[in-house]
C-alpha cells in the first residue's frame, strides 16, 4: 500500500472524523473463530487509532460502537459486547487520561447494563477537562431516534408560537457540542450509513473501505484523509 502519510497536507486535515467499525464478525468467521473474538480484535484497533488520530491533529473522532439495532443480535453476543466495552475502558483509561483525551457519549443510557453505564460515566467525568482530542462513543445509538429525541426536547423547551429551526434543533442533538462531521469512514466493504449520524452527515465526505475492521491499520486512516483532501467540497455552491 502507498505511504499516504507522506502525501497528507497537515494544514487541511478533517476536524471531525466518524467511523463505522464494520466487519468484526466476518473477520472472525473467515478464521473459524467465535464472533466475539472478532469484536475483541476490533477493540484493540481503537488503541492504535487513537494514536494516529492524535498524530494527525484531529479534533474529534466519533466511533459507532453499538447501535439501537444491535440489540437484535443473540443475547450471548450482546452480553459479550458489553464485557468487551468494559474491559477496553478499564484497560485504556490511564492511557486516555495521560494523552489528554476527552471522552463523551452519544446515545440512550436507558437499557445499558448498570456496570457498563457506570464505567462509561466515570470515564466521561475523569476526562471532561482534557483538551487534546475528543472521542465520542456512539453507544446504544440510532440516528432516527436522536432526531426524534431532539425534537421532543425542543417541544418541551419551546416558547409560545416558536417555530423549529435548524439551529434550534442542533442545540438538542446528542452531539450538540461537536462540529459537523467532515469525513465518514466505513470499513467492511458495505456502502450504507446504517442509521448513523443522519443529521450530522448532511455535507460529509464518505470513504468506504473493503478492509474488515480488525485489519484496519494506520495507513488506512491516512489513505482516507488523503482522499478527503482531494475532494472538492462545495456545500451546495459552485
Amino acid at each position: 500500500m502507498k505511504d499516504y502519510k507522506r502525501l497528507i497536507d497537515p494544514n487541511r486535515v478533517a476536524a471531525h472524523v466518524a467511523i463505522i467499525m464494520d466487519g468484526n464478525g466476518r473477520w472472525a468467521e473467515k478464521r473459524s473463530l467465535p464472533r466475539l473474538e472478532g469484536h475483541r480484535r476490533g477493540a484493540e484497533v481503537i488503541d492504535s487509532l487513537m494514536d494516529v488520530a492524535v498524530d494527525l491533529g484531529l479534533q474529534v473522532v466519533t466511533l459507532y460502537t453499538f447501535s439501537t439495532e444491535n440489540w437484535l443480535r443473540p443475547k450471548a453476543e450482546v452480553d459479550g459486547l458489553w464485557e468487551i466495552t468494559e474491559s477496553f475502558i478499564i484497560s485504556k483509561k490511564e492511557k486516555i487520561k495521560q494523552n489528554d483525551l476527552r471522552i463523551i457519549f452519544s446515545g440512550i443510557k436507558n437499557g445499558l447494563p448498570a456496570s457498563t453505564l457506570r464505567i462509561i460515566e466515570e470515564l466521561i467525568e475523569e476526562t471532561k477537562n482534557n483538551k487534546k482530542m475528543t472521542i465520542n462513543f456512539c453507544v446504544n445509538y440510532g440516528g432516527r431516534q436522536e432526531i426524534v429525541d431532539s425534537v421532543n426536547q425542543w417541544i418541551q423547551h419551546r416558547k409560545l408560537n416558536e417555530s423549529l429551526t435548524i439551529d434550534k434543533l442542533n442545540k438538542y442533538l446528542y452531539t450538540s457540542e461537536l462540529p459537523d462531521v467532515d469525513l465518514m469512514i466505513r470499513t467492511g466493504g458495505e456502502y450504507r450509513i446504517s442509521n448513523f449520524l443522519l443529521w450530522q452527515l448532511a455535507y460529509t465526505e464518505f470513504v468506504f473501505l473493503k478492509v474488515l475492521w480488525p485489519d484496519f491499520k494506520p495507513n488506512h486512516l491516512y489513505k482516507a484523509i488523503y482522499e478527503y483532501q482531494n475532494r472538492d467540497r462545495r456545500f451546495g455552491g459552485l
